[in-house]
């Protein structure tokens, strides 16, 4: 049997964006706490989030939130990773507040945004592993979490499409 490579892209796509949530899971953790949340998207999801994008960036007259919404369109699979609230009881004062007491919900705990970005460090140098295109978007990140994709109690959310083809849509855009 011959499989043109064409043919698998969607599926080879789909096996390295749960390799890239592999490696966010298992990424180090500032106090080794697991509040990190991972998902993949594809298909009508993955067109959800784009229409959300678009919303956002119209909203908010962010335009790069509609050329992102057309990288993701683009894109094979997207990877979402975001972070459960949780003040670690440091008392560091990292976040501005001298104390995880004094701390406003709303305001979000250093070591756990630390602990996405450590995540998506090593689920990107996963993709970069398989030489699959990818780019980390604060864009549709902030659309996955006005939708609630990793669950309503999930912040700081970034999203990573997964791009296989021979030009990135994601760097090479108008």
């Amino acid at each position: 049997m011959i499989y043109n490579e064409r043919d698998l892209r969607q599926a080879q796509a789909l096996d390295i964006a749960q390799k890239m949530c592999v490696a966010a899971r298992t990424a180090p953790k500032g106090k080794g706490v697991d509040i990190v949340e991972c998902a993949v998207l594809d298909g009508d999801e993955q067109e959800t989030l784009a229409c959300a994008m678009e919303a956002i960036g119209k909203e908010r007259g962010h335009r790069f939130f509609l050329r992102d919404a057309g990288c993701v369109r683009q894109s094979l699979a997207v990877v979402l990773v975001g972070t459960r609230a949780k003040a670690q009881g440091l008392n560091c004062g990292r976040c501005g507040f001298a104390t995880c007491g004094e701390k406003p919900a709303s305001v979000p705990c250093e070591v756990n945004a630390v602990d996405v970005g450590i995540a998506l460090g090593a689920a990107a140098a996963k993709a970069a592993d398989y030489r699959v295109d990818t780019r980390i978007m604060f864009s549709a990140g902030v659309a996955a979490e006005h939708l609630g994709l990793l669950g309503e109690d999930v912040g700081q959310v970034y999203a990573i499409p997964v791009s296989i083809s021979s030009k990135s849509p994601l760097f090479d855009r108008g």
